[in-house]
């Protein structure tokens, strides 16, 4: 009867919170002098890599495996977030029928620490039957990837960190900075402009801040809108039934400038007030005059600061001319614009 082996695991008590805290701190110490090193000796490939990727016509194919693929995934992110028309394409794949997602207006950037990863090593005949330019980013400039490469960007020969030295952390690192140095020069070349990040941002924070109140607000056609000759009385009755209720009403002159607003908040104060008589007024003896409005176009945080500010539930966005176009409602944008 066979015995199981004793656990060599050496007991948690036996390792102080200093010890772990200083073997987190030399790993990322190694990792940062990789990347110093690296700031100092940048390729001087990487001009070349920029100006064929502008020049190219379709898009940038990003290929890595294992541990280059994830970051070769985010590095095709970057570039497609920043201006760069990109693709990842997992190499296994690519070779089992996805090489069809390759054009000759490509380019491949390829990501291997050693470049002689045998699945992209088997892409190579087939991206030069194809004419597609290859930029290898790589840790040495002899592998076979380098010489099947029109630019490469090594990195230099680095030992992984960790005590063991053999998990992909320093070369995964030096992999990701060299894209995203590759990426944001790119961008800053294409004169990329926050207006154009937040177009593929739409969901994030920045997306947010940097949309238009025409993106958020209420339509003219799901407001409440009247004349401003009319009676309070008249205006409920023509407005009864709207479709999606704002509690504001849009008051116009005859040429349909906003002249005013009523609010259900004035309504119950003159309900309270008993004053009956006031019902068969015209509206313009009681609305508010000569509103706080924003204008179409303008920036989606400037008007919900501008809701803060003034304390204020509803801002009427109006066009050029003083029309109304619409209106934001506080309840609509509680939340979007989180503090921090």
């Amino acid at each position: 009867m066979s015995t199981a082996p004793q656990s060599t695991t050496t007991p948690r008590g036996r390792v102080t919170q200093f010890e772990i805290l200083k073997m987190a701190s030399d790993i990322i110490k190694q990792e940062s002098a990789a990347l110093s090193r690296l700031s100092k000796t940048v390729p001087d490939g990487l001009s070349e890599a920029v100006n064929i990727i502008l020049d190219c016509q379709g898009s940038v194919i990003v290929t890595g495996m294992g541990k280059a693929g994830w970051v070769g995934q985010k590095v095709s992110a970057s570039l497609a977030s920043t201006g760069t028309r990109s693709h990842f394409l997992h190499p296994a794949e690519a070779i089992h029928g996805d090489l069809g997602r390759v054009g000759p207006e490509d380019v491949v950037l390829a990501l291997s620490n050693s470049g002689e990863t045998g699945e992209i090593v088997q892409l190579l005949p087939s991206m030069d039957k194809l004419g597609v330019p290859i930029i290898s980013i790589v840790a040495s400039p002899s592998c076979t990837l380098a010489r099947a490469s029109v630019v490469v960007l090594d990195y230099g020969r680095l030992p992984e960190a960790g005590n063991l030295g053999l998990a992909p952390t320093t070369s995964t690192t030096m992999m990701m900075a060299m894209g995203d140095a590759l990426a944001l020069v790119l961008s800053n070349l294409r004169q990329f402009r926050p207006m154009d990040f937040a177009k593929f941002h739409p969901g994030g924070s920045l997306g947010r801040k940097l949309s238009t109140v025409d993106e958020i607000m209420r339509p003219v056609s799901d407001c409440r809108v009247a004349q401003d000759s009319l009676t309070v009385r008249e205006i409920y009755i023509q407005c009864a039934g709207s479709k999606r209720r704002v509690g504001v009403i849009l008051l116009t002159d005859d040429s349909g400038k906003l002249t005013g607003l009523f609010t259900d908040s004035d309504l119950a104060r003159l309900l309270e007030s008993g004053d009956n008589e006031a019902l068969d007024a015209s509206v313009s003896e009681v609305m508010t005059s000569e509103p706080i409005t924003v204008r179409c176009g303008s920036k989606s945080l400037v008007a919900v600061e501008t809701l803060a500010c003034r304390n204020i539930s509803e801002l009427p966005v109006v066009d050029s001319h003083g029309r109304p176009k619409g209106v934001l409602d506080i309840t609509d944008v509680v939340g979007l614009f989180p503090v921090g």
